[in-house]
């Protein structure tokens, strides 16, 4: 008789919840240990929780396949919209990043490392957003796995549980040389340089980073955009020779800063170093891509295949413009359907990150929504219809001791060059789960074996 993954999982929560011996003296070493980690955002422990978030092989495998058919989607759909402006035009790209979107970056795939963003729902689950140019937390997996599977109770879980866990790190460095070597590099050690703006909030993962790329033989620098040189035919930084660039700089970013004279720039555009993710990627991470795919005019676009998956796993998305669109069953004016539907939709901006600027119809009054779309129509906005997002118990440190709270997952698989290894797990008492906007993080689990079933298909601990 198959077993669910339920009856697996609360067994273990339970010894975790009652064992008086998890106290403070742990949670202090936890704090210590994350300091030392680098699981910090800013000066912020990311993981207050006392076991990896836990899901069977099945469950994995089914957002595997359509993230990687989601990815190749985006992949057909940049491809054409830069053959064709009228599409392109529809993405809210600036003349700077269309400018820098059309220089060939030197290798097939449109992102290298991308993480799309995804909810579990009580059905299964729908993707939000695409980060096709910068995904943070690629190390988190490691060093949470430091963290959490030494933990009182895991080391008898695991050794009862056939399991699996991801190496999204080890994807990365793969991904970021095959790259390098389609590109035309001949460096059999190439040096990488991680760039990103000085004292960012993401900076201790660089430190992660660095030391596993180095200790796999490839030297690394960690480098702001400021200190970079080119002298026509070598980036370099502070003397060190700069063969593969690991853009973690936001491009929108950059580009406020600098045009194409910068060192970047131009490098990039003479072939002289490889870029990962390219300025091409911005296209992608426009969350206008997601009105693109889930707007059934641009069916014609993809296979049935395709087609099927972006309806059953991207919520209805579109620009915020006046018009009509169809909706539900019919079609409306969008301006009627955002002043009437507000308990359904949520408005993002269309290039922002961290949360900044969302909001969110049914946790805003009736005045605060008419502002928002206002300012919708005034700027670069899309509506989002609502996901019904799916909760889960989990145990973790709290104030006076250990508890277990339902919380909101934000379940976020990494694709390198289209393949996906792992995810970023995010929880979080409310609705938005980005780190930054103060939601907590934790590993991922993958539970093997036949015998295991989940009670419908979207059943995650």
């Amino acid at each position: 008789m198959p077993t669910s993954l339920s009856t697996i999982v609360a067994p273990l929560d339970s010894r975790i919840l009652n064992d008086s011996a998890i106290g403070p003296e742990l949670f202090a070493q936890l704090l210590s240990a994350q300091r030392e980690l680098g699981l910090m955002h800013g000066d912020r422990p990311t993981c207050p929780f006392l076991r990896p978030h836990i899901l069977s092989r099945a469950q994995y495998a089914a957002i595997e396949t359509a993230a990687e058919i989601i990815a190749g989607a985006f992949e057909k759909l940049v491809a054409r919209a830069l053959a064709h402006p009228p599409l392109l035009g529809n993405f809210g790209l600036t003349p700077a990043q269309v400018q820098m979107a059309r220089i060939d970056p030197g290798y097939s795939n449109l992102c290298v490392t991308s993480r799309l963003d995804a909810y579990l729902t009580d059905s299964g689950f729908q993707f939000l957003e695409y980060n096709a140019e910068s995904p943070a937390g690629v190390s988190d997996q490691m060093q949470l796995e430091k963290l959490l599977l030494e933990l009182p109770h895991m080391s008898d879980f695991l050794n009862l549980n056939q399991h699996w866990t991801p190496s999204p790190h080890v994807r990365l460095l793969e991904s970021l040389l095959a790259a390098y070597r389609e590109w035309g590099g001949q460096e059999p050690n190439p040096q990488i340089a991680i760039v990103d703006w000085e004292g960012v909030s993401t900076a201790t993962e660089f430190g992660v980073l660095k030391q596993y790329f180095e200790s796999m033989g490839y030297p690394t620098i960690i480098v702001s955009p400021h200190a970079l040189e080119y002298d026509g035919e070598r980036l370099q930084a502070r003397r060190f020779r700069i063969d593969i660039v690991y853009k973690r700089v936001i491009i929108h970013e950059f580009l406020e800063k600098f045009d194409e004279t910068h060192p970047l720039s131009r490098a990039y555009r003479d072939h002289n170093v490889c870029m990962a993710n390219s300025f091409r990627s911005k296209v992608a991470h426009k969350k206008a891509g997601f009105a693109i795919l889930s707007d059934p005019q641009y069916a014609d676009l993809f296979t049935d295949l395709e087609i099927t998956n972006l309806r059953q796993h991207i919520p209805w998305t579109r620009i915020v413009r006046a018009g009509a669109t169809s909706f539900d069953d019919g079609e409306r004016e969008l301006g009627e359907i955002l002043r009437t539907e507000r308990e359904r939709l949520v408005l993002k901006p269309n290039d922002d990150y961290g949360g900044h600027g969302v909001v969110m119809g049914w946790e805003c009054s009736s005045d605060e929504w008419e502002q928002a779309i206002v300012q919708a129509f005034n700027r670069d906005y899309v509506v989002q219809e609502r996901v019904p997002v799916k909760k889960v118990a989990i145990p973790r440190v709290a104030d006076h001791g250990v508890r277990s709270d339902e919380m909101f997952v934000d379940f976020n698989p990494f694709l390198f060059q289209n393949r996906m290894e792992g995810a970023l797990i995010r929880l979080s008492s409310s609705s938005l789960c980005n780190v930054s906007s103060g939601g907590a993080q934790t590993a991922l689990l993958v539970l093997e074996g036949q015998q295991l079933r989940t009670t419908n298909s979207s059943c995650v601990s």
